[in-house]
């Protein structure tokens, strides 16, 4: 098993919302990351990132949410056109899971037809009721059907690959634990945007629930304790570090 992290796409905010110590004026790029899981029995890919129409027509299709984050990006560096680098097309791809439905995180899932999605129950319930704009139904309402589960789910009952309920960052937020042969992972997501949020205990801007979120950082610190290394969503120095596109973990 092996598992690559390829570009969805990247974004320009005010840096306050996640580092509150930051001066109001200024701005910082951030990676959008998503993951490709090579499973024995399936292609999995964690988060589909960006729409390619996020950096080409970001006005109509973002709306005034794009006047909070702003998509900087080259129209290659979305998971569509990083796939190759591991070898594969969205036809290869059996399951894409959702950390949750904001637009950055899953704007591209129309492009994985044959593969099943998975989602939280909570997740899918809350989008269509949600008003801040950083849900945008074109992007998760192209599933067929969604394979939905609540709480903890082990993708293939092997203990390779399982998802945990994190709610905080959104009402039904989810984080992977993936196990390779070498080293264990946790796929934060925005359940810890950014290492800060994770070693000083706080919950960004925007949060849903902050008092949610921080449980949920204590269950992610958990695993870090146990030896896991948690990728964050959306860590510009992390991003720099880590193999991406072609190399891989395993």
């Amino acid at each position: 098993m092996r598992m690559h992290f390829l570009s969805g796409g990247r974004l320009q905010m005010r840096k306050r919302a996640y580092y509150p110590d930051a001066e109001r004026s200024e701005i910082f790029e951030l990676p959008v990351s998503c993951a490709l899981i090579r499973h024995p029995q399936a292609n999995v890919l964690f988060d589909t990132g960006c729409s390619p129409r996020a950096a080409a027509e970001t006005d109509a299709y973002w709306g005034h949410l794009a006047k909070v984050m702003t998509p900087v990006h080259a129209p290659d560096a979305i998971v569509l056109d990083q796939l190759p680098k591991a070898g594969l097309v969205a036809e290869d791809i059996d399951l894409v899971v959702c950390s949750h439905l904001h637009t950055d995180h899953c704007g591209c899932n129309s492009f994985f037809k044959r593969a099943t999605v998975v989602c939280s129950a909570a997740e899918l319930k809350a989008a269509p009721a949600d008003t801040s704009g950083a849900y945008i139904a074109e992007d998760w309402e192209a599933a067929r059907s969604f394979d939905t589960f609540s709480g903890h789910k082990d993708l293939f009952g092997d203990g390779r690959v399982s998802l945990i309920e994190a709610p905080g960052h959104t009402a039904g937020m989810v984080v992977g634990h993936v196990v390779l042969d070498t080293q264990a992972f946790v796929l934060a997501s925005d359940a810890a945007p950014v290492r800060a949020t994770l070693e000083q205990r706080y919950a960004p801007k925007g949060t849903w629930n902050d008092e949610l979120f921080l449980k949920a950082l204590d269950e992610i610190a958990r695993l870090e304790r146990e030896g896991a290394q948690v990728i964050f969503g959306h860590d510009e120095a992390q991003w720099r570090e880590l193999r991406t596109g072609a190399a891989y973990y395993d």
